[in-house]
């Protein structure tokens, strides 16, 4: 598995309210590339662009107070899935109404955090979650394409000694 892959973060807030923070938590510019977006057509957008990289890609989705804003992201969250099922989703929603996010917004999100103080730590701790997810299916993947190529070598060695064994029986 190659060392260094490069994690794409995609926050969607559009009131600026988190994204300089998450920006700071995440600086390696060699591990880490964090983008914002104001508007859902660029977030969308650059989310079918980084479609075809390597390397995990997580979205941060910012929440507010309404319930307009609640349905909003359930169909923004299914357009993601839609055209990247592989992405990972993180909902930052404000900490009183979490109950009522958590019910509207159902499917699709890895992890909801509450606006908080600690929600930066929190959103640290489920970006390397979601990283170790994905190298472990990266490496589910790899383990299993040489679980196939080992089987096939030795469905390929025991027919070749089948038919060695029935050609020249004098050598058994």
């Amino acid at each position: 598995m190659p060392k260094n892959l490069k994690t794409y973060i995609f926050c969607y807030d559009d009131h600026r309210g988190f994204t300089d923070d998450v920006k700071k938590k995440f600086a390696d510019l060699s591990r880490y590339r964090v983008e914002s977006f104001q508007t859902r057509e660029e977030f969308i957008a650059r989310i079918e662009q980084e479609k075809e990289n390597k390397g995990c890609r997580i979205a941060i989705l910012g929440l507010h107070d309404t319930s307009e804003q609640f349905e909003f992201i359930d169909h923004l969250t299914q357009d993601i899935k839609r055209i990247n099922p592989g992405i990972g989703m993180i909902l930052l929603g404000p900490h009183d109404r979490m109950e009522d996010i958590r019910k509207s917004v159902k499917f699709n999100i890895d992890a909801y955090i509450p606006k908080n103080a600690n929600s930066i730590l929190r959103i640290h701790n489920s970006v390397k979650k979601l990283i170790s997810e994905n190298g472990i299916a990266i490496f589910r993947k790899r383990s299993m394409i040489s679980v196939y190529m080992l089987l096939g070598f030795l469905l390929l060695a025991i027919i070749s000694l089948l038919i060695a064994y029935f050609r020249f029986p004098q050598y058994f």
